[in-house]
């Protein structure tokens, strides 16, 4: 008798709060083209807080979610409060981990933020960038999160 097991490996990422949006391209059928800014809590660092800015197609594809958004995003992070790291973060046992991951096309294209931890300067850096199953995007953007002690 043969036994298989499996072994499921989740990882956790954030949820983003749509904070706003700006029309760029009237559609006359379907939602606009736009630029949409959301907001998500680092889910392993406290008070830690990214801003995404994100472009989202519309038209009739966009609208019934088949259409495939470009690779542009911008991000800015910020120190809320207290920033507490855990362990592994602080000893870099985590550097390029995904913490936010969002699909922007129906099945193959993703934008995602990853973080690492520059010891050296105490600070927290946060890397966007789309990728593809077969072809990625080099556009990217980052966000440098300095450590400071809070009152």
């Amino acid at each position: 008798m043969i036994i298989i097991t499996s072994v499921i490996f989740a990882t956790f990422t954030a949820r983003a709060e749509v904070v706003g949006s700006v029309d760029t391209v009237f559609k006359v059928f379907g939602p606009d083209h736009k630029i949409v800014v959301e907001a998500f809590d680092d889910p392993d660092v406290k008070n830690v807080t990214c801003y995404i800015s994100r472009a989202k197609t519309g038209g009739i594809k966009g609208g019934l979610g088949l259409a495939e958004d470009t690779s542009d995003a911008a991000i800015s992070c910020q120190q809320v409060g207290p920033v507490e790291l855990n362990d592994n973060i602080a000893k870099g046992k985590t550097e390029g981990e995904v913490v936010f991951r969002k699909r922007t096309s129906l099945v193959f294209k993703k934008l995602q933020v990853v973080r690492f931890y520059d010891k050296k300067r105490n600070a927290l850096i946060y890397l966007t960038y789309s990728d593809k199953v077969v072809d990625g995007s080099p556009k990217n953007a980052l966000s440098a999160v300095p450590i400071i002690p809070w009152k």
